[in-house]
């Protein structure tokens, strides 16, 4: 079990699911991709670039909750609130392999920015681990929380145009809704507005930055 491994053993762990999930094609989903059995119409170019760009800002968002679950998995207080920062982690990999999917589907790649994302989240995570369980939860929430405004945003943008792409954001949206409220319900600080508002200034800094590189 997890709560067994040594924290040698957790960096080592850690270390490959860095390696995995910021190598192209290294992540499988434990589930077939949502959009599996929807339309994928022919796009004219100009929407093509533009939901490649949308679902590319997503698979980088999902690269930094695996990084922040790690993180907070790694400097967690508690073993079980440790457990179930890894259980998320897991439950992610699904989304990350279908966005990367997709991005593949509409001839396009993943972010360059990645592995910056990807280190800076893990560094954040166990920060806010080292703040204690409460926090951490806390911060589980806030994140999941601007994840599902992209999300809402996207899913706006891209309308019934691409039912394919729509299907996977979907059901990452129920996921990253639910993996908020379980948060809370475990204990996690509601974080203040203010706090929230910064982290809003710097999850668009970061979709601007990944939409095209």
């Amino acid at each position: 079990m997890l709560r067994n491994l040594s924290f040698t053993d957790r960096i080592l762990s850690h270390l490959d699911n860095a390696l995995k999930t910021l190598t192209p094609g290294a992540v499988h989903a434990a589930h077939p991709s949502p959009g599996r059995d929807r339309e994928a119409p022919s796009l004219e170019s100009d929407d093509q670039r533009h939901i490649a760009g949308l679902m590319r800002i997503n698979h980088t968002g999902e690269v930094c909750a695996q990084a922040l679950y790690q993180g907070q998995a790694l400097t967690a207080r508690l073993p079980d609130v440790r457990e179930s920062m890894e259980q998320a982690a897991d439950e992610e990999l699904d989304h990350l392999a279908w966005c990367e999917q997709r991005l593949n589907e509409l001839g396009s790649r993943t972010s360059l920015l990645n592995p910056v994302f990807y280190f800076t989240s893990y560094s954040l995570g166990a920060v806010a681990g080292l703040a204690g369980d409460r926090w951490s939860l806390g911060f589980v929430a806030a994140t999941e929380d601007q994840v599902s405004q992209h999300l809402n945003d996207h899913l706006e943008q891209i309308q019934d145009r691409d039912p394919r792409s729509r299907a996977i954001l979907e059901r990452m949206l129920e996921d990253e809704q639910r993996h908020a409220h379980n948060a809370l319900a475990a204990g996690g600080q509601a974080f203040p507005e203010p706090v929230k508002r910064l982290m809003t200034g710097v999850s668009k800094l970061m979709t601007k930055s990944v939409y095209r590189v």
